[in-house]
């Protein structure tokens, strides 16, 4: 199995750098899972980049990271013995598995973090909702977590700042999720009314 902080440093990071090349990168906005593209891309940013900020976003309900609190873990290889004290559930999928993993407390421990933004449940879904229907960004919970944490940056960055927000995920995987709970199942009455709008194609007659 590929190694996740070799193939994040190969390729996202320096995707990211082939794309800023000449133009500025104030900001970097993510989450985490396992770890490998936070610590693998902060390492090149921090190299090739250091005046790009790493924001890190984390669920409200569970701060493992902005808690301060250590994860329990074997040592030396950093696996984890038990769940973080600061973990509860939450329906950010993809994000913040029940213990910090060693990749990303790798991250931590080089301080390249600029700063931890906690995002609530209830944003996080209103954010990927809005990301489809604004602007046809068909995301997840924790991508809309992670663009909410990006719009926080936003709001108190300097003003002309570049922010760089990752939504690595589809919606398609989330069909089941509270994230379409308010979607009825068959179309409103203003759907109906588009689709009837929408004229038929001009089929050819069938041959003879």
């Amino acid at each position: 199995m590929p190694d996740p902080l070799s193939l994040s440093a190969r390729t996202t990071a320096q995707e990211i750098l082939r794309d800023f090349e000449g133009d500025s990168l104030d900001y970097w906005v993510t989450g985490f899972g396992t770890g490998g593209t936070l610590k693998g891309v902060s390492r090149v940013l921090a190299d090739k980049r250091p005046e790009t900020k790493i924001i890190l976003c984390e669920p409200d309900v569970a701060p493992m990271v902005s808690s301060g609190i250590p994860q329990p873990n074997n040592k030396p290889d950093g696996s984890p013995t038990t769940s973080h004290p600061s973990w509860t559930p939450h329906p950010q999928q993809g994000w913040s598995p029940d213990f910090i993993p060693k990749l990303a407390q790798d991250a931590i421990d080089t301080h390249r973090i600029h700063k931890v933004l906690r995002i609530e449940n209830a944003e996080a879904m209103r954010r990927s909702q809005e990301l489809a229907k604004q602007e046809g960004i068909f995301v997840g919970i924790s991508s809309g977590a992670t663009f909410a944490g990006a719009l926080r940056i936003a709001a108190e960055a300097p003003k002309g700042s570049t922010i760089l927000c990752m939504l690595p995920d589809t919606g398609e995987r989330y069909l089941s999720t509270p994230l379409f709970a308010d979607v009825p199942v068959d179309m409103t009455p203003e759907e109906l009314e588009i689709s009837r709008s929408t004229p038929s194609a001009q089929l050819p007659p069938p041959a003879a």
